[in-house]
């Protein structure tokens, strides 16, 4: 039996979902009030009835596009026994990403890092959350797949994870700076080669 979802319940998720991707696009800074009334259709009462201020709006709305990401990212993985597969069904979803993003806007841990780095605190704490899921998540992988000895009993699965998430990350922003998919490109073929000649037996 499906859970009945109040009123109040519905019009927070409308606000958090047009949020995530206002936010996403212009940031928090070029993220007025009117722009979540005119996604929302809301007045600023009806927005200000849900949550406390902006910040309070935007920290929701971080959490759904990422919450989003991850479980993409998770249905992609859970699809593969392979550590190998896996690791390719990872590379396979960011070779997509960069102009077909689940958010609008691109890449919401990139983009919220870039600009919480130094305005807001509560922000960054939440970008560090994330990105320690998704270095987990890399890492988690290549040491399954040391186990199942598709991977050398040698590799350096926090190394690797750490490669992959700063690499992945700056291939999308310098793509995205230049509107073209080469540097991620370079990125992920890189990245296959990590793979091929440190991690595989």
């Amino acid at each position: 039996m499906e859970a009945v979802i109040s009123k109040s319940e519905r019009t927070r998720q409308l606000i958090v979902e047009k949020s995530a991707h206002l936010f996403n696009q212009k940031g928090f800074a070029g993220t007025s009030m009117q722009d979540i009334m005119v996604a929302t259709g809301l007045t600023k009462g009806g927005i200000y009835g849900h949550f406390d201020s902006k910040e309070e709006i935007a920290l929701a709305a971080f959490e759904h596009a990422t919450s989003y990401l991850i479980r993409l990212i998770a249905d992609k993985l859970a699809a593969h026994t392979s550590a190998l597969n896996k690791l390719a069904a990872l590379i396979s979803f960011y070779r997509t990403y960069l102009f077909t993003p689940p958010i609008i806007g691109g890449c919401p841990v990139l983009n919220t890092s870039v600009e919480a780095d130094d305005t807001n605190p509560q922000l960054r704490v939440n970008v560090v959350k994330v990105l320690d899921k998704l270095h987990k998540a890399v890492a988690n992988i290549v040491k399954q797949g040391i186990e199942q000895g598709e991977f050398k009993a040698t590799a350096d699965a926090e190394r690797f994870s750490v490669l992959f998430i700063i690499m992945v990350e700056g291939g999308i922003m310098v793509s995205k700076a230049y509107g073209d998919t080469k540097h991620m490109n370079i990125v992920l073929q890189h990245l296959e080669q990590i793979i091929e000649q440190e991690l595989k037996v």
